[in-house]
């Protein structure tokens, strides 16, 4: 299992249209994308981090993985959304670690 996650800032004013409609976007295209597992889009609230947001997803396994990331769905959100969209974000692909014993 891997668990995807990304956390980002928006270059929008928050609480926005145009901040509603990206997420409202994003967990649209990205959680129809097949694979994807547990799609959770979520707001920061410690002052700690500038990220805002953060999209979460899991995947069965690398192929499955791979395969939304490849896929046409993806890449066009990035390519039409998220580059123009984000201004600053954080990628982690996390995979659980066995339990000790």
């Amino acid at each position: 299992m891997i668990r995807h996650t990304v956390s980002f800032v928006l270059v929008h004013p928050p609480g926005s249209a145009e901040e509603t409609a990206f997420l409202t976007q994003g967990r649209t295209v990205l959680s129809a994308i097949p694979g994807v597992e547990d799609f959770v889009v979520s707001a920061q609230v410690s002052p700690k981090s500038p990220h805002r947001f953060q999209f979460a997803m899991s995947f069965a396994d690398e192929a499955a993985y791979r395969a939304y990331d490849a896929h046409p769905a993806h890449v066009g959100f990035v390519t039409s959304s998220w580059v123009p969209e984000v201004a600053d974000f954080a990628e982690l692909d996390l995979v659980p670690l066995p339990p000790e014993g």
